[in-house]
């Protein structure tokens, strides 16, 4: 190879990687990925949406501001596609940002609600939100994109599952109960009492609800994994955590709704067939990092996992394999929290 060669292809590989750096947003979301919610610091209003492309191994940070030209707002604590949009909460800005899962264009702006946390879509046209600090449950009108009503739980609301024509809220704060709605009349019907403070549910390939309950914010009563049968609304599994200090959360599921994942001292795995919880962590943080949020790739069971660092800065996604090798750290922005995979149809 000539010395002039050697230039050449250098200058080539630096003209290549700035290209990648300023890739415009709609050709790295063609592929597959996972969008990461990076929270931001409490009453900062510097939310902001992160991707990790699978294409190029690469997370992009700040997509909402570059592509809408403003902020996501104060604390965004969830994002769900359906259909060709996505639909991001934003828990203190009291907001639903609704935008093209393809470019990330806004397409309508959902105002009014009060400390919105997650979404549960019942069918085309309706969805409902909890939240934190009211004591309803927010229908929304997904046709023109307004608040439709609201329904009466007399308890605030957190994590939502559909299922059929039932959607099952779960009572976080100081609760222990997840209040059964019908989907059809949009009214309470049954509550389920489980453990203290339900924080996260899943739907398991058997229609068993499995909720995630932590036991309390001071570790006052011992953590417990229920199962639900969703026909019924009894409780089919019980399985309590071996000591109060236990601190477990984010229950997630695999793809083939047979395995459940939930974080305490790492990445923890069970089959929905055990009787017992696992004796141990698959994935144990690497020394300086914690675990905040989890995330499973319904497709191929990668692992997901967000570090806050200290709640203030920027803070890390690192991606595992199924097997719980480490493929790749990289820089999200400040607080990255929740997850939501973006996978192509094959």
């Amino acid at each position: 190879m000539t010395k002039l060669t050697t230039i050449i292809l250098f200058l080539t590989l630096i003209v290549s990687c700035k290209k990648n750096e300023e890739m415009p947003v709609g050709t790295f979301l063609t592929g597959d990925g996972v969008f990461i919610i990076d929270e931001g610091n409490f009453m900062g209003g510097n939310g902001s949406l992160s991707f990790y492309s699978y294409d190029s191994s690469k997370i992009y940070n700040g997509l909402f501001s570059d592509v809408n030209g403003r902020p996501l707002g104060d604390v965004p604590n969830s994002m769900e596609i359906f259909g060709d949009k996505a639909y991001i909460v934003v828990n203190n800005s009291g907001k639903i940002e609704i935008i093209k899962k393809n470019t990330l264009e806004s397409v309508s702006t959902i105002t009014g609600l009060i400390s919105p946390r997650n979404i549960g879509f019942v069918n085309s046209s309706k969805a409902y939100v909890t939240s934190m600090y009211s004591d309803s449950l927010i229908i929304i009108n997904l046709n023109d994109n307004s608040i439709s009503g609201y329904i009466d739980m007399r308890r605030s609301s957190e994590s939502i599952v559909v299922a059929g024509d039932k959607a099952f809220v779960a009572n976080w704060v100081g609760g222990h109960e997840v209040m059964v709605i019908d989907n059809t009349s949009n009214e309470v019907i049954d509550s389920i009492e489980v453990g203290i403070e339900p924080e996260s549910m899943v739907l398991d390939r058997n229609d068993m609800l499995w909720v995630l309950c932590n036991g309390g914010w001071m570790r006052e009563n011992f953590a417990e994994l229920d199962g639900i049968n969703t026909s019924t609304n009894t409780i089919e599994k019980n399985l309590i955590f071996s000591a109060k200090q236990a601190s477990p959360s984010c229950l997630r599921v695999d793809g083939t709704g047979g395995m459940l994942y939930y974080l305490e001292s790492g990445v923890r795995k069970l089959s929905i067939a055990s009787s017992e919880l696992p004796s141990g962590p698959i994935i144990i943080p690497e020394s300086g990092h914690y675990f905040y949020k989890l995330g499973i790739n319904p497709a191929s069971n990668d692992i997901f996992v967000t570090d806050a660092v200290d709640y203030q800065q920027n803070g890390y996604l690192m991606y595992y394999n199924a097997d719980g090798t480490l493929v790749s750290s990289q820089l999200a922005d400040i607080i990255p929290g929740s997850m939501c995979f973006k996978l192509t149809v094959k």
